[in-house]
């Protein structure tokens, strides 16, 4: 699979948790709320709270792997190691959201150390 495949695949996964997050979120602000400015704050809670708090997490490494991915291609690098560390990434943060959503500890630390060392192979393959 093309390393352009994972970035694509990467972004669908972030959509999804996107709307997840935001379809959970829901159920704690009244109707109208999107509509409106949005000034007085309605925080989800619970399950709907770590799905956020996942999704954020995910916005805070997806454009490092974006970036690296890219370098990578631009290079005409692509090859073993870019290749698993796209797949360590993309596989790490969609095994993520289910272990934050339900609150798994240990585990989940250590599925985004393996999505932080797939990041760390494509920056290691773009040199």
């Amino acid at each position: 699979m093309s390393d352009l495949v994972w970035l694509v695949i990467a972004v669908i996964v972030g959509m999804l948790h996107l709307g997840v997050a935001a379809q959970m979120a829901q159920k704690y602000r009244t109707p109208d709320w999107g509509f409106g400015p949005r000034d007085t704050p309605m925080p989800p809670q619970g399950i709907a709270a770590r799905i956020d708090r996942a999704y954020r997490n995910f916005m805070e490494t997806f454009p490092l792997f974006a970036a690296a991915l890219i370098a990578v291609v631009l290079q005409n690098k692509s090859g073993g190691l870019s290749h698993w560390g796209a797949l360590l990434y993309v596989v790490a943060r969609i095994v993520y959201i289910p272990l934050y959503a339900f609150g798994v500890k240990y585990v989940r630390t250590l599925v985004w150390f393996i999505g932080t060392v797939g990041i760390i192979l494509l920056i290691v393959a773009a040199f």
